[in-house]
């Protein structure tokens, strides 16, 4: 039997937003495993215990940038250590920087990008003249650049969320969207592009769910099915309820305006990025048992 933690209760708690108790529950009866007990809290608590696992930790800021024929653009998250650099003007201005050069030069990778001519050096003697003078480190995480044949919109929320959108119709339409993508984070335009594994992880959840209900087979096959799909209505795009009118999703809209959304990217700073906890009396405390 693996040993529960204080930190992996408040690992999972930071994950779910479940009571401490359910925390040390899950872990136990998953042996200490953090995935399997976030699972089994939510077929316990439903979509409450995934309600924060969307939060982010890491600092940074993420770059726009639109050609202006609004044919070819791109978006791009640059870290550092504090939210404090992330407002600094030299950093915003080496991010936006960032965003055009990946929309004009069309580097393959981030390391492409930093060897391309910035300044009076390259992408990379550029940031690292930048981590000297501002005292934090910063990196390029990664980048997007769309090319299209009809049109691109975009919008940033506060720096820290990022949208870029290839679409055809109004210009409106296309802001429009982004803010609703900015909104409501899906993670797909339709079923098509919902990974395999997140589908399977919601029909895994459902079938446990449904399984403690006591019904007959069939039944709980109608209710797991119905759960997957309402998932899928859930994080999908054109699926999604509008964020400007809710009585109509947002492929409804898009037919009434005439308008259609080829694909786009949501940028979410620090999304993924596990960020170091620090305890401040846990230190101040070691610190003195070994002086």
């Amino acid at each position: 039997m693996a040993q529960i933690t204080a930190t992996m209760v408040k690992e999972l708690r930071e994950k779910t937003d479940a009571p401490m108790m359910e925390c040390k529950k899950a872990l136990t009866e998953a042996d200490g495993d953090m995935a399997r007990a976030e699972e089994i809290l939510r077929v316990k608590l439903g979509n409450k215990a995934s309600k924060a696992a969307a939060r982010v930790t890491a600092e940074g800021l993420i770059g726009l940038h639109i050609a202006g024929d609004s044919k070819v653009g791109a978006v791009i998250e640059v870290n550092c250590e504090t939210d404090f650099v992330a407002k600094n003007d030299d950093f915003i201005a080496f991010v936006n920087d960032l965003a055009r050069l990946v929309a004009e030069k069309n580097p393959a990778d981030v390391a492409a990008l930093s060897e391309l001519p910035m300044g009076d050096g390259t992408v990379e003697s550029t940031r690292a003249a930048l981590v000297g003078k501002i005292g934090e480190n910063m990196s390029v995480r990664r980048f997007e650049r769309f090319e299209t044949a009809d049109q691109l919109a975009s919008y940033v929320h506060g720096g820290r969320i990022g949208v870029l959108v290839d679409f055809a119709g109004a210009e409106e339409v296309g802001k429009d969207v982004a803010m609703h993508v900015a909104a409501t984070k899906p993670k797909a335009l339709n079923a098509d592009g919902v990974p395999a594994e997140d589908i399977e992880r919601e029909r895994s959840v459902a079938e446990q769910k449904a399984a403690e209900s006591g019904k007959p087979a069939e039944i709980v096959t109608k209710m797991v099915e119905g759960s997957v799909q309402k998932y899928l209505k859930e994080v999908t795009l054109l699926s999604q309820p509008f964020v400007k009118n809710d009585k109509q999703s947002v492929e409804q809209m898009l037919k009434e305006k005439s308008a259609r959304v080829n694909r786009y990217a949501l940028y979410v700073v620090g999304e993924g990025i596990e960020k170091r906890s620090e305890d401040f009396a846990a230190e101040v405390a070691a610190a003195a048992g070994n002086a």
